[in-house]
């Protein structure tokens, strides 16, 4: 039987929700897929996570606790990490929708609408 990485050292609920809405769902998925693999999965999934989260997954495949990881191999992660993270598309750097405009018709004998949705006070 295999262990969620729910129970894995350095996987908290937060970071065990992540990995399992990109499809890690055991100890074996997050090792078949490496630390990097797994933290791209989530960057890509639209998480914000930090690189705390490359750290604490390498921690875990290696069954110590994250601030243990030596300095070389963090170095060679964030490395990594960067460079698949070069490979992403840029950015859209958009709105999700446009502008929302209201165009009024009016024929040339009718008034002029009155404004008073928001125009009102209470005064």
């Amino acid at each position: 039987m295999s262990t969620p990485p729910l129970k894995m050292r350095n996987i908290g609920p937060k970071s065990a929700a992540w990995l399992r809405q990109v499809g890690l769902h055991t100890a074996e998925d997050l090792a078949a897929a490496g630390p990097v693999d797994a933290f791209m999965r989530v960057r890509r999934a639209g998480f914000k996570p930090s690189l705390n989260l490359l750290y604490a997954l390498e921690g875990a495949l290696c069954d110590c606790h994250w601030q243990e990881v030596p300095d070389e191999r963090r170095a060679q992660l964030v490395e990594q990490a960067e460079a698949a993270t070069a490979l992403l598309p840029p950015p859209r750097n958009r709105p999700a929708a446009s502008p929302v405009t209201t165009t009024v018709m009016m024929q040339e004998d009718d008034p002029m609408p009155s404004m008073r949705l928001f125009d009102e006070t209470d005064d």
